[in-house]
């Protein structure tokens, strides 16, 4: 049994001729590399989707990352490959959360904001042994309390919760959830009150415009498979329909004339 690319120790000036390899055409170089670094890259995923549901994310943007630093990195800089790759890799991830997985819509400078205020709560809890005050936040990251404020309150909307998670437990031991509990317009009692109010009208109508009303607004039938019943042709139906359409109209314009 072979041992697996990815376990394979590899010198500096090895992982620089495949780079050099990959640049000058060779596929299959990059293929070695891409398996070299692939621990590497989840690792680093790691740090940025602790905590979160998206770690798989983390990992392909992580590897768009080492692809790019793969087709950018000059050898004859004489630094690693990994000092390049490292600041690449992180810096994709990081643009990636900035940018795609916001619920909704914010300002950039939101984005840009919300990470180092989260850094300096951090530190500054730690220093001080208590919450940070907003204008604390403020004068350590050189913004007004305002911003801070603002990108705070934005920043809830990083992630908008389900409305299939549970909130709290019914009477009958059942878990409601917040779509159980969010209201709605209802919108068949406007129904039933047009369709009353277009029954009323339809004393105006003639026997044969009141069957070309019902199959086609009704039954949804197109005027040739309405003429077809009816025995007439589809220029009639047409005919009729227009007329009694307009005299629906009219009539209904004058019941709500007299409901005012």
């Amino acid at each position: 049994m072979t041992q697996s690319t990815q376990s394979v120790k590899r010198s500096k000036e090895e992982i620089e001729s495949l780079i050099l390899e990959f640049q000058n055409g060779n596929t299959s170089a990059q293929t070695i590399l891409v398996e070299h670094y692939t621990a590497l890259v989840a690792s680093l995923a790691r740090k940025y989707s602790r905590g979160r549901n998206f770690h798989e994310d983390m990992v392909q943007v992580g590897m768009l990352g080492l692809l790019s630093a793969i087709r950018r990195y000059d050898v004859d800089k004489g630094s690693s490959f990994e000092s390049f790759l490292f600041p690449t890799v992180i810096g994709e991830i990081k643009r990636y959360l900035r940018d795609k997985t916001w619920s909704v819509h914010v300002p950039r400078r939101i984005k840009e904001i919300w990470p180092k205020i989260n850094a300096i709560v951090d530190e500054l809890t730690n220093l001080n042994q208590r919450s940070p005050k907003i204008n604390e936040i403020a004068y350590y990251l050189g913004i007004t309390e305002e911003e801070v404020l603002e990108a705070m309150e934005m920043g809830k909307s990083y992630q908008a919760a389900s409305v299939d998670q549970p909130i709290e437990t019914g009477r009958d031991g059942s878990l409601l959830t917040t779509l159980d509990v969010v209201g709605s317009q209802e919108t068949r009692f406007e129904k039933v009150d047009q369709k009353l109010l277009l029954e009323s009208a339809f004393h105006v109508l003639s026997e044969r415009e009141k069957e070309i009303i019902h199959c086609t607004f009704i039954e949804n039938k197109s005027q040739k498979e309405t003429g077809k019943q009816l025995g007439i042709s589809q220029m009639h139906v047409s005919r009729l329909q227009k007329k009694a359409i307009e005299k629906l109209r009219k009539e209904l314009k004058i019941e709500r004339n007299n409901r005012l």
